[in-house]
């Protein structure tokens, strides 16, 4: 396993840092750190706040995704599916939930709301080209290569 620092700043909301909650998990679970509940009506989307701001060291982000067990068990999952905070985002990280159920869901103070894994970045050397070559695949795409074994 590779480490690296995560330096992390209690907000004034603070109500608990992200844990890792088993000693192989690659996500840290995010508490909701709202000062009354939040209820999703069916297909609503917030912003839930986690009280707190992170830095990350360079070549680092931190991807944040949903829960399995909300997103199965509840239909509630993340708006853009995996959000990312970049090294050198200083603001409050937040969580842009989306109810996809039929039913209200309620988010109480505390309630574990997403996951955060840290990741490392691959920078790209940018290079324009006037070809590029060829492969067995070219412009397929969407469902080029089918459902089926």
């Amino acid at each position: 396993m590779s480490e690296t620092v995560l330096k992390i700043k209690k907000l004034e909301n603070f109500v608990a840092l992200p844990e890792y909650k088993s000693e192989l998990a690659s996500g840290m679970d995010l508490c909701a750190a709202n000062t009354e509940d939040i209820t999703l009506k069916p297909l609503e989307r917030k912003l839930i706040p986690t009280g707190i701001k992170i830095e990350l060291a360079k070549g680092f982000e931190a991807q944040i995704r949903p829960r399995s067990g909300l997103s199965i068990k509840n239909g509630i999952t993340l708006i853009n599916c995996i959000g990312t905070i970049d090294a050198d985002y200083r603001g409050e990280v937040c969580v842009p939930l989306v109810n996809l159920s039929n039913e209200e869901f309620t988010i109480k103070r505390g309630d574990r709301v997403a996951q955060m894994v840290i990741a490392p970045v691959v920078f790209a050397d940018i290079q324009v080209a006037e070809e590029l070559s060829d492969t067995e695949r070219a412009a397929g795409g969407f469902g080029s290569t089918g459902v089926k074994l």
